[in-house]
């Protein structure tokens, strides 16, 4: 039993050793590839908001043609979301970078 405890012991600790080895490095190197995916990622959510604003704004467009009631409600929150989206890229972009 007691060589079952110190065998699993010096197993711990060998695994530490090799935690600790290249830790700084492995942090830098996936900051560095966090980083480089940013741009191409953030013009994606810029594009996709974009497609979205545009059906959005057609929906706005056909609620008003029809004389819908809730069309300034609809345009509320297509104009909120279009904020939304610039400013969480804006804030996004200030977290990472």
């Amino acid at each position: 039993m007691r060589r079952k405890i110190l065998s699993a012991l010096f197993l711990g600790f060998v695994f530490r050793c090799w935690a600790q080895g290249n830790g700084l490095a492995g942090i830098n190197e996936a900051t560095s590839v966090i980083s480089s995916y940013f741009e191409p990622v953030l013009k994606l959510i810029y594009a996709i908001g974009a497609i979205i604003g545009l059906i959005g704004g057609v929906r706005v467009y056909s609620k008003f043609s029809s004389g819908d009631h809730d069309v300034g409600k609809t345009a509320a929150a297509w104009f909120g979301a279009c904020i939304f989206l610039i400013v969480a890229g804006t804030v996004l972009r200030a977290f990472f970078f």
